[in-house]
């Protein structure tokens, strides 16, 4: 079977990692965490996910019946390391919604015209009317963050990014929406293991792209862009929320219980949604745990 970009997912493995190292790889099974820092060594059952998954769901469509009901504006912004488990954790969000009601956005690279306009421009042009809830996969954060490591904006085009972004959200909240920042984190050697998933799933091979495979041997200078990144742009009216995803199951939960927690929704039912493990979701003080 053919493999994406030559197989450049696993020459890297061979050439960068260790005897040790590729040990753990190849000995570490599918339901263990190969993370020294996380705080689980397995992931979570499959029936306990699934259990807490479909009540957490239930809450979500109420939460969709409030919303139309009193026209609020729900904005959510995924961000993340590659492969930490964004798509995922959004079509959760939305499985049960009404596409009319929940709308992803998740914009290509801009075109020669967009590259003309105000930075912000592209974005706002997408965000949510009365009743309905945004989640972008992927934001203007790709400045922070993307655009900086691979050079793709000027150091002066990120600084005018940093300059506008708060007072953006602080505009977009005070105008009454609500926005949710999410920076869903994964260690290295997971980001590594779920890149060699797709590499050899034909129906996931899809998801590599050239800025993975390059972004690869980046993995330092991606650290440094979103300590700043986060650093810079947390805010107490648009806080950062990072969800730790090694375990794509509990960062799930988690990030669901935090939206729901937050929303005074009618006939919300707090024991169904539970408590939030703040060992997997916290502010930017767990970003790098």
């Amino acid at each position: 079977m053919s493999k994406p970009f030559d197989g450049a997912i696993t020459q890297f493995l061979k050439d960068n990692t260790t005897k040790d190292q590729l040990k753990v790889f190849k000995s570490a099974k599918k339901k263990d965490i190969i993370s020294r820092t996380f705080p689980y060594k397995t992931r979570m059952k499959r029936e306990d996910y699934e259990a807490e998954m479909a009540r957490l769901q239930v809450e979500l469509v109420k939460m969709q019946t409030w919303l139309k009901s009193t026209d609020e504006r729900i904005c959510l912004i995924f961000e993340g390391r590659d492969a930490a488990g964004k798509g995922g954790t959004i079509k959760r969000f939305t499985e049960h919604l009404s596409p009319r009601v929940a709308n992803v956005v998740a914009l290509p690279a801009p075109s020669d015209v967009e590259t003309t306009q105000w930075y912000f421009q592209r974005y706002i042009a997408h965000l949510p009317s009365g009743g309905q809830m945004l989640l972008f996969d992927r934001s203007w954060y790709n400045r922070g963050v993307v655009e900086k490591v691979f050079g793709f904006c000027t150091d002066e085009e990120r600084e005018t990014f940093f300059r506008q972004v708060l007072p953006l959200e602080q505009a977009l909240v005070h105008d009454g929406m609500r926005l949710f920042k999410f920076w869903l984190n994964v260690g290295r050697a997971e980001q590594i293991r779920r890149f060699m998933e797709r590499e050899n799933d034909p129906l996931k091979q899809w998801k590599l792209s050239p800025v993975d495979v390059d972004g690869l041997a980046k993995w330092d200078a991606y650290s440094a862009a979103i300590e700043e990144t986060l650093t810079r742009t947390h805010s107490e009216f648009a806080p950062w929320t990072i969800v730790r995803s090694d375990d794509k199951k509990r960062a799930r939960l988690a990030a669901i219980r935090h939206v729901l927690h937050a929303l005074p929704y009618d006939r919300k039912d707090e024991e169904a949604i539970g408590a939030i493990d703040p060992q997997i979701c916290g502010g930017p003080d767990i970003w790098n745990a």
